[in-house]
């Protein structure tokens, strides 16, 4: 395995890359958020999820992380988590599957599909929740804040987030 770049923010300025030269990849049975560029993993950062089941999100109020690809479609400072970046779930192919599973009886034919799946931090002193994969969020992805924080800065609305077992 390649040695990952020790200063992310440093190595993205100096070598002027775009944000939407960047893909981030999420690997809900690892636990990593990895920042990639060209192919080559630049940096890997812990995350928490919203349950311990690697299933899909199917429905609002599972605490699943859905699966398939995202962009941001809002980064703001938040009060609880420092910034949250907001994905922008559901998309066609997330509704395409709720849809589904509400055919094949796998949810309620009245199920809501949720909303408001993002990317943020952690309570301030609680990065415990992170370095240890405590399932604590309703689908987010939860990130250390000082790694929430280089996060925060690379990522633009064009960077592809790729969520996946």
């Amino acid at each position: 395995m390649e040695q990952e770049v020790p200063d992310l923010l440093g190595y993205i300025k100096s070598n002027n890359i775009a944000s939407n030269a960047l893909q981030i990849r999420i690997d809900k049975s690892d636990k990593i958020l990895a920042v990639i560029h060209k192919q080559k993993v630049l940096k890997t950062y812990p995350v928490a999820l919203g349950s311990s089941k690697l299933d899909d999100k199917l429905q609002e109020g599972d605490n699943l992380t859905p699966e398939g690809i995202f962009y941001i479609q809002s980064k703001y400072p938040h009060k609880k988590w420092q910034y949250f970046m907001w994905l922008n779930y559901p998309t066609a192919a997330s509704w395409k599957k709720h849809n589904q599973a509400k055919k094949e009886g796998k949810i309620g034919k009245n199920a809501s599909i949720g909303g408001e799946v993002g990317i943020h931090g952690v309570v301030k002193g609680r990065d415990f929740l992170v370095s240890t994969g405590i399932p604590w969020t309703k689908g987010c992805i939860s990130l250390k804040n000082k790694d929430l924080e280089i996060i925060y800065q690379i990522i633009g609305k064009k960077t592809p987030i790729y969520i996946q077992k």
